[in-house]
């Protein structure tokens, strides 16, 4: 895959493949390397030059087939649930939520919402912040627990999506502006930045961004929960 290969340089093959796994951020065993330039076979005219190793250097099929999973999908497919699923669902989120809101002295409330995916939950009141965390890290667990809750002795797959006084939409926006900053940050160094770990649907949203770019390309590296996007010069 074009946009995960790379040239990197070195006084040796060994300082080249260092430098080219430092770029891509990745381990040894994650790449293959092709040889493109070694000076061993300079001319006597040329011997006084700096020698110059050149590599490629790509991910393996493996790692690329991850990479496109950042882009063109988040989760497993999910078809339309039946109208009696749903309401299961509903009722198994609500006794839940009504339980959790017994204990909590804040101002909170909470909104389910049905399309024919899933259940759209939103939590409001001044207090609802506090459930959102450090980066979304809070609002992302409990999105995970009430999933769990939700599809309690149901077969079907189904969408549970919860949002809280709108962060994601304005993670996204910020997301956005982030990704425009750092490839023009990326056009103007010529050297790749590595973003910090995401989650999945915010990596899809930087590399969406800038896949129309005509000159930065992005990728992602790492394993789960610490995959980042990296992104680089096409």
């Amino acid at each position: 895959m074009a946009s995960n290969k790379i040239i990197a340089e070195g006084k040796t093959t060994n300082e080249a493949i260092e430098n080219g796994l430092k770029i891509l951020k990745v381990s040894k065993n994650m790449v293959n390397i092709k040889v493109l330039e070694n000076d061993d076979k300079k001319s006597f005219f040329s011997i006084l030059a700096p020698r110059v190793v050149k590599i490629e250097m790509s991910l393996k099929d493996d790692i690329e087939k991850r990479n496109n999973n950042d882009i063109n999908t988040t989760s497993k497919e999910t078809l339309k649930v039946s109208k009696e699923i749903l309401e299961l669902a509903e009722k198994n989120t609500r006794e839940f939520l009504d339980a959790f809101l017994k204990d909590f002295s804040g101002s909170f409330s909470y909104q389910i919402l049905r399309d024919e995916y899933g259940l759209k939950i939103t939590f409001d009141g001044e207090d609802a912040g506090y459930f959102i965390g450090y980066r979304g890290e809070t609002l992302y667990a409990m999105q995970t627990l009430i999933s769990y809750i939700a599809c309690k002795n149901i077969d079907e797959k189904m969408r549970i999506s919860l949002n809280i006084e709108n962060y994601k939409e304005k993670r996204e926006e910020t997301l956005k502006n982030l990704a425009l900053k750092i490839s023009k940050t990326v056009e103007k160094t010529k050297k790749a930045i590595t973003l910090e770990p995401m989650q999945a649907y915010e990596r899809k949203i930087i590399h969406s961004c800038l896949q129309e770019s005509s000159t930065v390309k992005t990728y992602s590296i790492g394993e789960e929960p610490r995959r980042r996007v990296v992104i680089s010069l096409k």
